[in-house]
């Protein structure tokens, strides 16, 4: 157990906002001891994934609603498959709740929860349009509070991670019947990486730009580039921006460059 709490805690928890939410709605401290009795199914405890001072490094979303099991199982391979090959990231966690379906991704290190927010409905509007009923009545939902897997739930039913391409096989349920194995839930876990700044600050200014949300990048200025005289027919100081193509092959040619033209011109 000692080890999954610590996995969990690589992943998704800091020790700024290690807190949980009694029946209250207090928060409570997060202690190894409660994170145990929780895992365990002796008490259940929803986690604050947000700081007091408005920071995740957790992003969570939840795909789930009345039926449609097997949409919302679609809508989160699409998602996931998204940001693995499509933003570069690495793979997310992917659980079930006890009534739904959860993504999970983690961050190096914590940003903005209004950044966060917005990096989750950017990856929804770009790679899951809305088109069924029951994503558009339920669409998936960036997740503040939840309950750490595995975890028993209301239901009786037990959260947990699971394998990707187990998932088609809870569409109908997403729960299970008995406690997962601590092993198999840490195993799920072990070989998950989080996401660097670097990786978030790319992946975030690439759904900002295919959404239009970036300002246009102006045109480059022209620079005056000298191409020193290659033949009798280049004039010596020529600028490039008065070579003609043929010039410029020359002038790469006799410097023994193979030009490479990858940009076809409309």
């Amino acid at each position: 157990m000692h080890k999954l709490i610590s996995e969990l805690t690589r992943l998704y928890l800091f020790e700024e906002q290690q807190h949980y939410v009694d029946v209250q709605g207090g928060a409570q401290p997060l202690t190894p001891a409660v994170l145990a009795r929780h895992l365990s199914g002796e008490q259940t405890v929803a986690v604050q994934l947000v700081t007091g001072s408005g920071l995740t490094r957790a992003l969570v979303l939840e795909f789930g609603g009345k039926g449609g099991g097997e949409a919302h199982w679609s809508a989160l391979c699409a998602i996931a498959n998204a940001v693995q090959h499509e933003l570069d990231l690495p793979a997310p966690a992917v659980s079930i709740s006890g009534t739904a379906f959860q993504l999970w991704l983690s961050l190096a290190t914590p940003v903005p929860v209004a950044q966060a927010r917005q990096f989750v409905q950017l990856l929804r509007s770009t790679f899951l349009p809305a088109s069924t009923d029951i994503l558009a009545a339920a669409p998936p939902d960036y997740v503040e509070q939840a309950a750490l897997p595995p975890s028993l739930q209301p239901s009786g039913k037990w959260a947990a991670f699971i394998h990707p391409s187990m998932g088609a096989a809870f569409v109908d349920e997403p729960g299970l019947d008995m406690p997962p194995p601590p092993a198999a839930q840490l195993g799920f876990l072990e070989s998950l990486r989080s996401i660097n700044p670097a990786q978030f600050a790319q992946a975030l200014a690439k759904l900002q730009g295919h959404a239009g949300l970036l300002d246009a990048v102006p045109a480059p200025v022209p620079v005056a580039v000298a191409l020193p005289s290659v033949t009798s027919a280049t004039a010596p100081g020529l600028l490039l921006q008065d070579a003609t193509l043929e010039d410029i092959v020359r002038w790469l040619h006799a410097r023994h460059i193979e030009p490479t033209f990858r940009h076809r011109l409309p």
